[in-house]
Parts: structure tokens; sequence; C-alpha cells
């Protein structure tokens, strides 16, 4: 197995007494980024670490089911290598409340401790009904509850495909724990048709364009039939695939960056694509520090890193997708296959 030791080390660093796990010293927290760590915790072994994230999100969550997240990719930079440390706008992005069921079903499978993971079902259970209550009519869920009903209403495409994962992820839980699913299963239905035939519904700014997760999000998610997930990582492939780098975070930029390049190699094993999933794989992990951490990206063109930022969800992603390719827990396919 790739010595991931270096990666998990900059999680538990970064973890706080409290459970947090922000993106990088003195930086954002969103409960998105945040169970990705928690799931590399549970993948690395470090199960009470991972508890104590999972008992972070409980101990945090609102009455109506939601988190507050910081909103890190709206900070600017401060200088030319690094991101400012100024506090991050505060949204309720529904893809980041949503995204804990996929974290409790995986601690679930990968450790066997279906009680622990029952102690977490009413937060889950909270979480999925506050984003299915905004669903609208087309089957698209709006990305955040402050943009709703105003002029920045939208649905985004990434989001809504990761929202579909969450969904199966959360339904999944509820037959586990003979709960009841009320009206997930139609809600997800919805998602999933509009995913699939309604493009029209998401992304109406055109704003989804230029980044990389909503082109292989929809695959990621299994929100497509095999045949339509060939097609579009097909259509695409060269807009956001540097030969011999790796993925870019946005089209028109020359730069590469680990977390996306990772996702990616998760896509392409869901496709049964090994032997590309495992050439980007190793690109991604070129690209580190002089101890093993990852480094958030690489510019291709000037062939530095930047920014010089070893995001948490970053070492993260790469644990994922590791865990994805080589199997070393039990829960490495969550991922690349349904779990309904």
């Amino acid at each position: 197995m790739l010595d991931l030791d270096a990666p998990l080390q900059r999680i538990l660093a970064l973890q706080t007494p409290e459970g947090a796990i922000p993106w990088f010293e003195n930086g954002p927290w969103d409960p998105w980024n945040h169970v990705e760590s928690a799931m590399a915790l549970t993948v690395m072994g470090k199960i009470e670490a991972a508890s104590a994230a999972f008992d972070y999100l409980h101990a945090t969550q609102r009455p109506d089911g939601a988190w507050f997240g910081e909103y890190g990719n709206a900070l600017p930079m401060v200088d030319r290598d690094f991101i400012s440390r100024e506090p991050a706008p505060r949204l309720i992005d529904t893809n980041f409340c949503a995204y804990p069921a996929v974290g409790v079903a995986h601690f679930a499978l990968a450790t066997g401790n279906w009680h622990r993971a029952r102690k977490w079902w009413p937060m889950i259970k909270a979480c999925i009904d506050f984003v299915v209550s905004l669903q609208r009519d087309d089957g698209a869920i709006p990305w955040s509850l402050e943009a709703t009903n105003t002029p920045d209403d939208d649905a985004l495409l990434a989001g809504n495909a990761s929202i579909a994962k969450s969904l199966e992820c959360a339904i999944f839980l509820a037959g586990r724990f003979d709960e009841p699913v009320g009206s997930w299963r139609q809600a997800r239905a919805k998602l999933i048709q509009a995913l699939h035939d309604q493009p029209d519904a998401f992304d109406r700014r055109a704003t989804g364009q230029r980044f990389a997760m909503d082109w292989y999000y929809p695959v990621l998610s299994g929100a497509l039939s095999k045949t339509s997930a060939r097609q579009r990582l097909d259509q695409l492939w060269s807009r956001f695939v540097i030969p011999g780098k790796g993925c870019r975070c946005v089209s028109d930029e020359p730069w590469v960056t680990v977390a996306e390049t990772c996702e990616l190699v998760i896509a392409l094993l869901a496709l049964g694509e090994r032997s590309s999933a495992e050439r980007l794989f190793r690109q991604a992990m070129s690209i580190r520090d002089s101890s093993g951490v990852l480094w958030m990206g690489w510019q291709t063109a000037e062939r530095v890193v930047w920014p010089k930022e070893k995001p948490s969800w970053t070492q993260a992603a790469a644990i994922l997708a590791a865990d994805a390719l080589e199997g070393f827990s039990t829960a490495n396919r969550i991922l690349v296959t349904s779990v309904l």
C-alpha cells in the first residue's frame, strides 16, 4: 500500500480538541470537507478521531437540521502563495448539509460498529429532511438556503450530484436501522432524473462549464447510466485532463489539483477504467512536500506548487482514492458503487 501516513498525520494535526477538522491552520470549516476528512480517518483506523468528528457534527447541528459552513472558496489570496486566514462567509450549503449521510454510512461499513452509527441517525434524519424540504418541482435542489428565492438562486450540478449520493446513503442507513425513509426515495428519483434528463435545471448562470467537478460528479454520484457516464467523461477529457499531470480544477487555467484528480480516479473506477485511474493517481501522489504531505495543486505553466497550502480535504481525497483502488477498508466501494 502506498505510504499514506503523512497525509493522515496532517489531518490529525489539524483536528481540534472539539473534533472539528478545518481546511488548514486558522482556516475555514465546513461539514462537507470535515466529513471527507473523517472518512479518511476511518479508513486509516483512527476510529476515535473519526468518531469525535461525527460527534462534533452532532453537537453543532442547528435545530432545523442544517449547519453553517464557512465558504472557503470565497477567501482571497493574502499574497502570491497563501490563502487568507480572514473569516470566510458563512452559508447553509445544501450539499454540505447532506454529506454527513455518506460519512456515517462509510463509518458503519468500515468499522462494523452499527451501534455507534445508530447514535448519529437522528442527525442524519434531520439533515436529509432539511435538504429534501428545499427540492424544487423540477427535482433540483438550490445550492444554499440563503440564495433560495433570490437572484442568486441556482442549483449547482456537482452539488446536486453529491446530494444524490448522500440520499442513497441515507436510505441505506434507514434500511439498516429499520427506520422509515418518508419522501427520500421519491426525492432521490426526481433528482437523478433531473441530473440525467434535465441539464437546464442546473447551473443557470453557466458557471459550471469551467469546473471539473461539474464534469465528473454526475459520474461519481452514480446518477448516469454507464454509457452516458463514459460519453460524458470522453467528451470533455481533453478539456480537463493535462496529460502526465492530472485533472485541472477549472478548464481555463493550467492548474491541476490533487483533490479533483483523486475524485476523478474514483469516477473512473466506477466505470471499470482501472488503468486510467491508476495512472492519474500516481500523478496526483507526486504533488507532495518533502515529508510526504500533499499540496493543494500544481501550476503546470509556471511549474510551481500553487497555492502553498496543504488542506485536510486534499489529504482525505487521496486516502479515499487509495482505498478505492487498493481496498484496504471494508467501505472501499461506497464511492464506487451503489450501496442500495
